[in-house]
């Protein structure tokens, strides 16, 4: 492909060449008449810059005589017929070679091998293009290497500084991306610049709860028996991260917070009990707490949830049943009894009390 490319130009030399002769003899002939009419732009050919003298009045005629024939699919900035001003900068591209961007400044860039996310650089508009012009010497026109998001391209462009280059390139730099050589650092010749995308970002994700399953023992039930009494509903948790990306890839993320936003409703089944149900017996103290919800509930160091228990209190003989949903207890007590549970078998205000566990 690129000796194909190269043969190309080669006979577009020849035939500029030509032409060139042909209006010196004409310019020669007409006198210092045509003088005032010579402009002086920047004409680049498939990435390649040169600096043209013509009499053309508009961006056709000047590559009609520089031999230049444009095909289908050809790209021209700005289109033929728009009128050559002294300085102005024309560009062909022929089968999307390059992307050409010029920014307000006039420091413009063009890309001569795309690749990756900035491969298609934004054109800028017609009168745009021909109103700001590159009034340069193609000496001031320089060829640089850049990678961006681990791609690297190369650029000819007429920035002075990494920075320029960049901002030409439509990047805007934060203090949190990488660019080396700093962006204050003036361009060079055959440089290269690396441009690291660092991005912060805190982001919200919600997550579903499921439900948990509450099995209650009964003698309503034949034994054996299951009934599902309620069906469960899952809860909405919230969760925030800070999410860290290089180059569009994630490689940090730490949870911030988390928060329910709709908590999970449980769902309960009905297990018909057995005449005699006791699997195991426990002896010691027995304290109360604010239990989550209401009714006869009680925590538990490693009953499983869901398990009936019978409380009785030792020093009368009262009993309790309770359902086991939360861990606990702690300071050698054998099981935390809710409010409504502990108020069934002692007062409240006894604190705890000595009790027979049975389940």
């Amino acid at each position: 492909m690129g000796s194909v490319r190269a043969t190309r130009v080669r006979r577009l030399r020849i035939r500029r060449a030509v032409h060139r002769t042909t209006l010196a003899a004409v310019a020669i002939a007409a006198g210092g008449v045509y003088l005032a009419a010579w402009k002086h732009v920047t004409l680049v050919v498939e990435g390649r810059p040169e600096a043209v003298r013509t009499l053309s009045s508009n961006v056709g005629q000047l590559l009609a005589g520089e031999g230049i024939t444009l095909d289908a699919g050809d790209l021209v900035q700005p289109p033929p017929g728009t009128p050559l001003a002294d300085g102005m900068t024309i560009v062909v591209d022929r089968d999307g070679a390059f992307d050409v961007r010029i920014d307000e400044r006039g420091v413009g860039v063009w890309v001569t091998a795309p690749v990756g996310p900035f491969a298609k650089l934004a054109m800028q508009p017609t009168e745009d293009l021909s109103s700001v012009g590159w009034s340069l010497e193609p000496s001031r026109v320089l060829g640089a290497r850049v990678v961006v998001m681990g791609k690297e391209r190369g650029v000819l462009t007429n920035a002075t500084t990494v920075r320029e280059l960049l901002s030409a390139m439509g990047i805007q730099l934060d203090d949190r991306d990488r660019v080396r050589p700093s962006p204050s650092t003036p361009l060079h010749p055959f440089m290269r610049i690396r441009y690291v995308d660092v991005d912060v970002a805190v982001r919200h994700v919600r997550r579903e709860i499921p439900p948990a399953v509450v099995t209650v023992h009964t003698h309503a039930l034949p034994p054996g028996e299951v009934r599902l009494e309620r069906r469960g509903e899952p809860g909405v948790l919230l969760e925030a991260y800070r999410v860290r990306r290089v180059d569009g890839r994630v490689v940090a993320r730490d949870l911030l917070w988390r928060r329910v936003l709709q908590p999970a409703v449980p769902a309960r089944r009905l297990v018909g009990a057995e005449e005699n149900p006791t699997h195991g017996t426990q002896v010691g103290e027995a304290s109360w707490y604010h239990a989550p919800g209401t009714g006869f509930t009680a925590a538990h160091p490693w009953l499983p949830f869901g398990t009936v228990v019978t409380v009785t209190n030792l020093d009368d003989g009262r009993r309790v049943t309770v359902t086991i949903n939360d861990r606990g207890p702690f300071g050698g007590r054998i099981i935390d009894l809710s409010e409504e549970a502990f108020a069934a078998i002692a007062p409240l205000g006894q604190g705890v009390a000595r009790v027979r566990l049975t389940w």
